[in-house]
């Protein structure tokens, strides 16, 4: 068989397609104009770097100032390999334990206005090799996404891994609103309460302090940084503990939207 050289886009379409298997030779099984070593040449040789997705994406990407910016990791899962150097025993939120696999920080842009998102940024979780950990690699995200992108936005959603005292606060100072899940185990107290801290899922809340939200501080942070807190209820066997420093927030049906 002929060796045909492989191009970018033939090899995103696999990955697009391709369900479950997304390795080299699975490509190179499957697709009969490109033999194994093409296929392994063109992996080692090229690099999609952030910088180039976002090239690639920018001018596809429909802008709103009421824009959403969402910060989520993925784990690749890579459980039979020993050879893949950033492959690493980490959490895993989608299997419930820890596995061992390739860490993605993704940024993604969400408009409201026409419910449309785009990937538009991520970083590798390596720290072996850059020494960064996921919360400084969505730190970087962030300050790109406003200092280098520009990119018109009012709100930044995150999971519980990044509801922090040091992500929050750097939001609040680029006068942006932000949505974060709080463990239940998470230490916090009614604001000005006077009342000893105690585990969040154990937060005496009336029944209107549920539906309208209610203001607490959570332990550790600054003591004028209080944030309103929502009880989401999943389940009848689980319920989300929803933090946001927007104080003008008053209806969780509009919190969890």
């Amino acid at each position: 068989m002929q060796s045909i050289k492989i191009n970018r886009n033939d090899y995103c379409q696999f990955l697009t397609i391709s369900q479950k298997n997304y390795t080299l030779t699975y490509f190179a099984e499957h697709a009969e104009k490109y033999s194994h070593d093409v296929v392994n040449r063109f992996l080692q040789r090229d690099k999609y770097s952030p910088g180039l997705l976002w090239e690639h994406i920018r001018a596809d990407i429909e802008f709103s100032t009421k824009g959403v910016i969402i910060f989520d990791d993925t784990i690749l899962e890579k459980r039979n390999t020993k050879k893949i150097e950033i492959a690493r025993k980490q959490y895993s939120g989608a299997v419930g334990k820890v596995t061992t696999g390739i860490g993605v920080v993704n940024l993604v842009y969400y408009n409201p206005d026409t419910k449309k998102y785009w990937v538009i940024d991520y970083r590798i979780y390596q720290p072996d090799q850059d020494g960064k950990s996921k919360i400084e690699h969505l730190l970087d995200m962030l300050n790109n996404a406003v200092y280098s992108k520009n990119i018109p936005f009012s709100t930044v959603l995150f999971d519980t891994w990044y509801a922090t005292h040091k992500v929050m606060l750097h939001i609040e100072s680029l006068n942006k609103i932000y949505y974060a899940p709080l463990k239940a185990n998470r230490n916090v107290t009614k604001a000005d309460s006077g009342e000893k801290y105690s585990n969040v899922c154990r937060l005496d809340i009336d029944d209107s302090e549920k539906k309208k939200g209610v203001l607490i501080h959570i332990k550790g942070f600054p003591k004028d940084m209080d944030v309103t807190l929502f009880q989401f209820p999943i389940s009848t066997n689980r319920v989300d503990y929803i933090v946001t420093n927007d104080k003008s927030q008053k209806r969780l049906s509009n919190c969890t939207k």
